[in-house]
C-alpha cells in the first residue's frame, strides 16, 4: 500500500453527501423520498442527477410524470427526512408530513418547509444495474427571502445537513473555510 494506507475495498462513498427529499407524483399523488445520491452534473442546460433504486415507488413516479423536485431540508426537519427514507410511499402517504406546493411544471411536488426547492423536468434516464440515474433539467428554484443573502441561498440560514456512508450518520454543515476558485491562486504564482 502506498503511504501506509489501508485498503477499504471498492464499496466507497463520497464524504459527505447532501441529504435531499425528492418529490414526484406517483399515480397522481405526491410522494417524497430521502436521497443521498444527488449531484449537479451540467452547467448549460442546468442538470441535476439523482440515483434511485429500481424497486422504489419514487422511481415509478419519475418515469410516469417526467418531473421531480429536489428539496433541501434544514436540520429541524431531520426526523421527517429520515422517516421518508424508512417507509415506502406504496403504503404510507408521506406528503401528509408537509405543506406541498407546485411550481412551473405543475407536476413536481415540492415541500414548503424546505429552505430550497429545485424543480426539474426529466432530461434523461440512465439504467444502471440497481438504480435509475434520473437526470433532470432545472426548470426553476424557489426559496423564501429569509434563506437568501444578496439574492442567493445562504447555507447558514438554510442550515442543511449531510450524510456519511457506510456509517449512516447525519452531520451538521461546518464553518466556511475559504473562497472557492480563489484561495489556491497563491500556488499559481509559484
Amino acid at each position: 500500500m502506498s503511504g501506509g494506507k489501508q485498503s477499504l475495498g471498492s464499496n466507497a462513498f463520497l464524504y459527505p453527501m447532501p441529504v435531499v427529499l425528492v418529490g414526484t407524483l406517483v399515480d397522481g399523488k405526491p410522494n417524497f423520498m430521502t436521497v443521498g445520491w444527488v449531484s449537479r452534473v451540467n452547467f448549460k442546460p442546468p442538470l441535476l442527477a439523482i440515483a434511485v433504486n429500481h424497486a422504489h415507488h419514487t422511481a415509478a413516479g419519475v418515469r410516469q410524470s417526467g418531473t421531480f423536485s429536489v428539496n433541501i431540508p434544514s436540520m429541524d426537519m431531520i426526523e421527517a427526512t429520515d422517516y421518508c427514507g424508512l417507509v415506502s410511499g406504496r403504503s404510507t402517504d408521506k406528503s401528509a408530513l408537509f405543506e406541498v406546493f407546485y411550481g412551473a411544471t405543475e407536476s413536481a411536488p415540492m415541500i414548503a418547509q424546505c429552505p430550497l426547492n429545485i424543480e426539474c423536468r426529466l432530461h434523461q434516464t440512465v439504467d444502471l444495474p440497481s438504480n435509475h440515474l434520473f437526470i433532470g433539467e432545472i426548470i426553476e428554484a424557489y426559496a423564501e427571502p429569509r434563506f437568501l443573502k444578496d439574492g442567493r441561498p445562504d447555507i447558514k440560514t438554510m442550515n442543511p445537513f449531510v450524510l456519511t456512508m457506510p456509517d449512516n450518520g447525519y452531520w451538521a454543515v461546518g464553518e466556511r473555510l475559504a473562497q472557492a476558485w480563489s484561495v489556491g491562486k497563491q500556488l499559481k504564482k509559484a
